[in-house]
């Protein structure tokens, strides 16, 4: 017997300003304009997307004690936009990052707990730490966590906010105009957590939310951050772009679930994935190889080795030799907040595989950057991108796509148009939305609310949940 079709998820991000986007393109518009954010919405959404997705940087990063060229625009703040967002859409769901290390619960809670109404179930909370001083310096507590110590903040913020979000039962609210009841328990609301990281009590002031919680989606790729997933988020973000490693990573996350009493479909595995469309296969590869050097200019290729080399090479010519000096082991970073100095733990053994690439090949330090960098994951016709994406799921790499387009907020329309339409005519795509909220969308059940004792004391356990970057 045949295994039955997988429906493809899609969802979008929408990028900032980075060497992802080319916001030099005539086509490319504003990062920051609300229309901007609403043109990339309603494209989601009449495509039928599960969600739309937003990053979130807390500090402009800088190179070389400079703002870094490419990201100089910073963004509205997350919650402002999608709960603007929320009023122009019906069913699009509104994922934003939000950083556990220096937010508190309470905040964050009442603020997804708020999203969830305004949008009518539609919330999702992609949890994050932050790993460095740099950003530290923008909060009051300044300086950053040790990594077990941001973790063990994380964990502890999920499992308060989760208490949080239960306080309320989703029965409280009886309104009875004859009585004059408003609220079956005067205590609904009602919290008390004391912990390593937080000791705080009172009553939540916003009543249960359509979702109950919001989706929990998380993005950590250690050993840590894939248990996370597999025992308490609803969605995991994942890098593996080809096919035997998408299959690897998603048997490993898969896999685990079991031992948390879940089952397979409990948990969605949806990697980021660029695309350039072509009329042909062959438009679409000289199209993918102009956005790349579009995307990576000469500064942009210097800055990138920078990252490896940690020194000042504005001297160099991008369409020159690599360095024949050795990378500064030392201490400081050029590149201040940039998480890209982590990939590198290496630089000696990485400027030494460069310059062996870069000699074998005759490239230049920008044609080294070029090759070596993220490439589009899905270029060709329509056809054929709609081809690999549902092959990419059927086979089990993936349960769909969060793609990433390099022109905002245009840069969605082709796909919209032309692939979504091939999928739906495969019949592994929906061609209208089934349910309201994005756990509908989502095809995840509701988390179920707390029972009450006989006095109105909540009595289940909070889940130990363990976060990741």
């Amino acid at each position: 017997m045949s295994k039955p079709l997988k429906q493809i998820h899609l969802a979008a991000h929408f990028p900032g300003v980075n060497n992802t986007t080319v916001w030099s393109d005539p086509k490319a518009g504003s990062h920051i304009e609300f229309s901007s954010f609403v043109h990339f919405a309603q494209t989601a959404e009449r495509a039928k997307f599960d969600f739309l997705f937003l990053a979130e940087g807390l500090r402009l990063r800088e190179q070389g004690g400079k703002i870094y060229d490419l990201d100089i625009v910073g963004r509205p703040d997350t919650f402002t936009i999608l709960a603007a967002l929320a009023a122009v859409t019906e069913h699009l769901g509104l994922t934003g990052t939000i950083n556990s290390t220096f937010n508190e619960p309470y905040e964050v809670a009442r603020q997804f707990a708020s999203l969830d109404h305004l949008s009518g179930g539609r919330a999702a909370w992609n949890v994050v730490t932050s790993w460095d001083a740099f950003t530290g310096e923008n909060f009051r507590r300044g300086g950053f966590l040790p990594q077990e110590e941001r973790y063990s903040r994380a964990k502890e913020f999920l499992a308060t906010a989760n208490e949080l979000f239960d306080s309320w039962h989703g029965d409280d609210i009886v309104a009875d105009r004859e009585t004059g009841t408003f609220l079956r328990d005067a205590q609904a609301g009602a919290f008390v957590h004391q912990g390593r990281h937080f000791d705080i009590q009172g009553q939540f002031n916003v009543p249960r939310s359509p979702q109950g919680r919001p989706v929990i989606f998380q993005a950590g790729d250690s050993d840590e951050g894939r248990e996370f997933a597999a025992s308490s988020a609803d969605a995991i973000f994942s890098r593996y772009a080809t096919l035997r490693e998408g299959q690897a990573f998603y048997a490993d996350v898969k896999g685990r679930l079991a031992r948390y009493g879940r089952g397979r479909d409990q948990l969605l595995i949806l990697p980021a994935a660029s695309f350039v469309l072509g009329d042909t296969d062959a438009e679409a590869e000289e199209l993918a190889r102009e956005v790349r050097r579009q995307q990576v200019s000469g500064a942009t290729a210097i800055k990138h080795l920078e990252f490896v080399w940690n020194r000042d090479l504005s001297a160099y010519d991008p369409d020159g030799p690599l360095p024949d000096i050795a990378p500064d082991l030392g201490e400081h970073t050029i590149a201040r907040g940039r998480a890209q100095v982590r990939m590198y733990r290496d630089p000696l053994a990485t400027a030494r595989e460069w310059r062996e690439l870069a000699s074998a090949n005759k490239w230049s330090i920008r044609d080294l950057v070029i090759e070596t960098g993220n490439r589009q994951n899905f270029v060709g016709s329509p056809a054929t991108v709609a081809e690999t994406i549902n092959d990419f799921v059927q086979a089990d790499a993936s349960d769909g796509f969060i793609l990433v387009p390099h022109i905002t907020p245009s840069g969605l329309d082709p796909f919209a148009d032309q692939v979504v339409p091939l999928l739906q005519e495969r019949g592994v795509y929906r061609t209208e939305y089934a349910g309201t909220t994005l756990r509908d969308h989502l095809g995840l059940a509701l988390p179920h609310s707390r029972l009450r004792s006989s006095g109105g004391t909540p009595i289940d356990e909070i889940r130990d949940e363990r976060v990741a970057s």
